[in-house]
């Protein structure tokens, strides 16, 4: 089968498609016949340090000898952070972690929901706990986990501030954003605005600067961005937080496909959009990758396996 391998870590041009062996799945594990890839920000980081990792949407091929739970031909998605290794024509994956595709949608919906949607739904309603007229913050809103946060915000009834580059302003307005913020020209940390909730999926600033954005009894989530801000999130997030009578900390995202129902049937009854910026194949995987890391991308990237 072809597949998206490299020898090191670096820039995407470490990445070539290759001819390799299709995957044998073991006793529990489902061959996947994949169609659609969703990229996400880790994938562009973890390039650099460790695996690829993707969300996939396909068909089973077939099953192992204990997988009794689909059949050859069904519609699956999943996030195969396990595997790490998405990119590809099959991918073998453990039953527990595939989820049916809805009649209704397409592979390429369905792969785009798996990191991004779980990190919406579990920092806007399980963890963020918004409720109607509250005010939320989402840094990084122009992206993928950021364009299902904004939706699930307003659908809550909050009032919603977009942060993306200058390039994603449009595009965070046409989500429902109330207010949006060009983060290249202005630090919302020092906008004089406080928030109920911050889901911070670009975090680049020390923890102590989100004090003065938060409102008393305001939770901030870190998702994403740089090992600095997590580790003073992590250690000094607690202490912060008792001083502003609110809440720092991690989102310790639950992954997999079966976490995502109620965002699934939102989708399903049209209430979410899921929007695909750019479609890339197999072999223009270096290129997709570059176009999200580069910070380009609006909503979702999705590589199309033929």
């Amino acid at each position: 089968m072809k597949a998206v391998v490299y020898a090191r870590y670096g820039p995407p041009e470490v990445l070539r498609l290759a001819d390799v062996e299709t995957p044998v799945p073991k006793d529990d594990e489902v061959l996947v016949k994949v169609h659609a890839v969703s990229l996400n920000a880790s994938d562009w980081e973890v390039l650099r340090g460790t695996p690829l990792y993707s969300r996939i949407a396909g068909q089973v091929a077939a099953t192992g000898r204990t997988a009794t739970l689909f059949r050859p031909g069904e519609d699956v998605f999943a996030d195969i952070l396990s595997q790490m290794g998405g990119f590809a024509e099959y991918v073998s994956v453990p039953e527990s972690a595939l989820a049916r595709v809805p009649a209704d949608m397409t592979y390429e919906e369905a792969a785009a929901l798996p990191q991004a949607g779980a990190i919406a739904l579990q920092g806007i309603r399980d963890r963020g706990q918004v409720r109607p007229g509250q005010s939320v913050l989402i840094n990084g809103a122009g992206g993928g986990s950021g364009m299902y946060a904004v939706q699930l915000a307003k659908l809550a009834g909050a009032e919603v501030t977009g942060v993306d580059n200058t390039e994603k302003l449009e595009f965070m307005r046409s989500l429902g954003a109330d207010r949006v913020i060009d983060h290249t020209r202005e630090d919302f940390t020092r906008g004089g605005q406080a928030y109920d909730l911050i889901l911070d999926l670009a975090a680049h600033r020390p923890a102590w600067a989100y004090r003065g954005s938060l409102s008393p009894g305001g939770r901030y989530l870190y998702v994403g961005g740089s090992v600095a801000t997590l580790l003073q999130v992590l250690l000094l997030g607690p202490v912060i937080g008792r001083a502003g009578h609110n809440t720092m900390r991690l989102l310790a995202v639950r992954l997999g496909a079966q976490h995502l129902a109620p965002l699934v049937e939102l989708c399903q009854a049209r209430e979410i959009t899921t929007v695909i910026d750019r479609r890339y194949r197999l072999s223009q995987v270096p290129e997709a990758l570059r176009y999200l890391g580069e910070g380009h991308a609006k909503g979702k990237v999705v590589v199309i396996v033929e």
